[in-house]
């Protein structure tokens, strides 16, 4: 009876186990990828960016980031409004995101009163003079890369993840550092074609906020020029009840005061 009993707790043992952890590196991708950008229905945040160059000048950002889910895991909405410093005052970047297909992304240039549309190869270009890319604020689509489990530790998963398409990114591979308490990744890097390491995305700060974990601290940092951005993510908020309109085109000129005061 003693043995039954320890093979039945045993086998629930196993059963528990199972159900709780990722039983393969898609599963682990897809949790990290929606604890990164799916947290909640929707999100607001301010956030002030310090760009560093190579011999010590720092330039800084303002920006309210704005975010609708239409779907957990799958279509998305962005919009960036710059509050600081005056020569980007006004200026607002809009994505709607497109899993597996290109996404719409539009910027609105206040000085020119100007709308321009980002195409799809400059998704990898500079946000607005930082370290971090147009593609870093929304995430890089999953289906984009191929992904491999290059080595575990009790702490961490590291994600191997290949492009699909290397003609259209400057990268080989880049590989992804993850949490196993909760899936936060906390650590990205870029290798080139000749698979040097170029750039690193470092999660510096999580906390939970409202329930669910937040990274509220990152910086990237380009290798080979030697400059780095560091973002800080302040007055998060979840679950604010945002309706789809205020991601329209109509808002790229006309900013929703309501949600960016």
């Amino acid at each position: 009876m003693r043995k039954l009993i320890a093979l039945i707790i045993t086998i629930n043992f196993v059963f528990i186990s199972l159900s709780t952890y990722p039983q393969n590196v898609e599963e682990i991708v897809k949790k990290a990828y929606n604890v990164a950008y799916y947290q909640g229905e929707d999100g607001k945040s301010e956030v002030r960016i310090a760009i560093t160059d190579s011999q010590g000048r720092t330039r800084n950002r303002v920006f309210t980031i704005l975010r609708f889910d239409i779907e957990d895991g799958g279509k998305q909405k962005y919009y960036v409004y710059f509050r600081e410093p005056a020569g980007v005052r006004d200026m607002v970047y809009m994505v709607w995101k497109h899993p597996g297909e290109d996404d719409d992304r539009w910027l609105y240039l206040p000085a020119l009163d100007l709308v321009r549309r980002i195409a799809a190869s400059d998704k990898r270009s500079s946000f607005v003079g930082s370290d971090f890319l147009y593609e870093d604020i929304s995430g890089r689509a999953l289906s984009l890369d191929s992904h491999e489990l290059v080595s575990e530790d009790k702490k961490q998963y590291v994600i191997r993840n290949t492009p699909n398409n290397p003609n259209l990114v400057e990268f080989s591979y880049y590989d992804i550092y993850i949490n196993k308490d909760n899936f936060v990744p906390t650590k990205a890097e870029y290798y080139d074609k000749e698979k040097e390491l170029f750039r690193k995305i470092e999660a510096l700060e999580v906390k939970k906020v409202e329930g669910f974990i937040t990274i509220v601290k990152q910086k990237a940092s380009n290798l080979e020029s030697g400059s780095e951005t560091i973002a800080e993510f302040n007055q998060v908020d979840y679950n604010l009840g945002l309706s789809e309109d205020v991601f329209s085109e109509r808002y790229l000129r006309r900013p929703p005061r309501r949600w960016i005061r």
